[in-house]
C-alpha cells in the first residue's frame, strides 16, 4: 500500500510553531500603543496647565535677572523674589484700580463700534476699488457674530471688578501662574544643579555654564521688551489723551503691546487701527497727528530708548522672530503667538553659547572694493586650485577608453 503524500506546503519534521520571541514582541508593541495612547490623552487633558506652566517659567524667566542681582545685594532668594513679585502684583493693581473702571468702559464702547468701524472701512475699500466686501459675512468668517459682541460689551460694561469676580476659574488660573512662577525663579539655581548632578562630572560645568547663561540672556530679552510696551504705552497714550482720540487707553495699550511683541510688522499694525478709529470718527487732521506721533516715537525709541534697555540682552533677527510668531499662532493660537518669541530667545542663547563658530575662509571673505567678479574668481580658486584667473576652469584630464 502506497504511504499517503504530504501536503506540498508542508515537509515531513518541519516545525510551523512561531518562534518565542514573536508573541513577547507582539505583546511589546500592543503595550507601547497603549502607553503612546494615553500619555498623548493625557497632554490632551493637561492642555491649560502646559499653557499655564509655559506662562509661569517665561515669568519666573524675566524675574531671575533681578532676583539675581538682589542676592548679589545680601538678599535672600525667596524674599527677593518675593519682593519683585509683590512689585508687580502692586503695579497691576494700582493701573486697575485707576484705569480699571475706564478701560472697561472704553473697551465695551470700542468693541461696539467695531461692526460700525469696519463698516466705514469696507465701503471706502468698496468705492475705491470696486470690490464687494460684506462686513456682516467678514464677522461671521473669524467667528464673532452681532450677539457675541454684544454680550462681549455688556460684560465689560458692568466694570472690570465685576467681571473678574465672576470668572473665578480665571482667578485660580492667574494664582496658579503666579505660584510656579515664584518657584521657577526662587528655586531655579536649585533646580538646575539637581539636574546637573544627574550629568557626568565633564559634562556638568558645560550644562550649568549654558543654562545660566541662557536664562540671563532670555530672560533680560522678556525684560527688555516689557519695559519697552509699558515705556510705548505711557507715551502713546498721552498723546492719545490730548489729542482726544477715541479710546486712547485700549488705543496705547494695543500700540505699546502689538509693537513690541510682534517683530517687523507691529509697528505698522500698532498705528494702523488709532489711525482708522481717527479717520472713522471723520477727523483726518487728527489721524495725520496719530501717524507721525507713532512715526515720531518709533523713530526715538531706535536711536534712544531700545539701544539703552536693549543693550544686554539677546538680540534676535527679525525674520526669525516673525517666523517664530507665525507657527506659534499656527500651533497654539494666541498663547502661542506671545511665547514664540521667548522661546525662540531661548533657543538661540543655547545655541550662541554652546554652539561654535569658525571664521570665513579667506577666498569667500568679503574684501572692501572687491568686485563680483573677483568674489566669483576667489571663489572658482578654493574650489580648483589649478585656476589662475585667465580663463575658465580647466578640464580634468579625460580617461583613455577602456581604463
Amino acid at each position: 500500500m502506497a504511504s499517503p503524500t504530504l501536503p506540498p506546503t508542508l515537509v515531513e519534521g518541519e516545525d510551523r510553531s512561531l518562534p518565542p520571541w514573536f508573541r513577547r514582541a507582539v505583546i511589546l508593541v500592543l503595550v507601547l500603543v497603549a502607553a503612546s495612547r494615553i500619555v498623548v490623552w493625557g497632554f490632551g487633558q493637561l492642555a491649560s496647565f502646559w499653557y499655564m506652566l509655559f506662562f509661569a517659567f517665561f515669568i519666573g524667566l524675566a524675574m531671575e535677572p533681578v532676583v539675581n542681582r538682589l542676592q548679589r545685594r545680601g538678599v535672600r532668594r525667596g524674599v527677593g523674589t518675593f519682593l519683585v513679585m509683590a512689585g508687580l502684583i502692586v503695579a497691576a493693581v494700582v493701573f486697575f484700580a485707576v484705569f480699571g473702571a475706564l478701560l472697561a468702559d472704553q473697551l465695551a464702547q470700542l468693541i461696539s463700534s467695531l461692526p460700525d468701524v469696519l463698516a466705514t472701512v469696507l465701503d471706502w475699500a468698496n468705492s475705491r476699488f470696486g470690490t464687494q466686501l460684506d462686513p456682516n459675512q467678514i464677522l461671521d468668517d473669524v467667528g464673532i457674530g452681532g450677539d457675541d459682541i454684544a454680550n462681549l460689551a455688556t460684560s465689560l460694561g458692568v466694570g472690570l471688578l465685576g467681571v473678574l469676580g465672576k470668572a473665578v476659574n480665571w482667578i485660580f488660573s492667574l494664582f496658579t501662574i503666579l505660584l510656579f512662577a515664584f518657584y521657577f525663579a526662587a528655586d531655579g539655581p536649585t533646580f538646575r544643579s539637581t539636574v546637573a548632578s544627574w550629568l557626568p562630572p565633564d559634562r556638568q560645568r558645560n550644562f550649568l555654564t549654558v543654562v545660566d547663561i541662557s536664562t540671563q540672556k532670555a530672560g533680560g530679552y522678556v525684560i527688555s521688551r516689557g519695559l519697552l510696551a509699558v515705556v510705548s504705552a505711557v507715551i502713546h497714550g498721552v498723546a492719545f489723551f490730548f489729542l482726544d482720540l477715541p479710546f486712547w487707553l485700549p488705543m496705547a495699550l494695543w500700540v505699546g503691546l502689538v509693537s513690541q511683541f510682534i517683530p517687523t510688522i507691529g509697528t505698522y499694525l500698532a498705528g494702523a487701527l488709532p489711525v482708522i478709529i481717527a479717520l472713522v470718527q471723520g477727523d483726518p487732521t487728527k489721524a495725520l497727528v496719530v501717524v507721525l506721533v507713532v512715526v515720531g516715537y518709533q523713530q526715538v525709541e531706535n536711536y534712544l530708548v531700545a539701544p539703552r534697555i536693549t543693550r544686554t540682552t539677546l538680540e534676535i533677527h527679525p525674520a526669525v522672530a516673525f517666523g517664530s510668531v507665525i507657527a506659534g499662532a499656527a500651533l497654539f493660537g494666541v498663547t502661542g503667538a506671545l511665547l514664540a518669541i521667548p522661546v525662540v530667545a531661548t533657543v538661540q542663547s543655547v545655541i550662541t553659547v554652546y554652539g561654535r563658530r569658525y571664521e570665513l575662509v579667506e577666498e569667500f571673505g568679503a574684501v572692501p572694493g572687491e568686485s563680483e567678479r573677483d568674489r566669483v574668481e576667489a571663489a572658482m580658486r578654493a574650489a580648483d586650485p589649478r585656476y589662475s584667473g585667465a580663463g575658465p576652469v580647466p578640464h580634468p584630464p579625460s580617461t583613455p577608453a577602456g581604463v
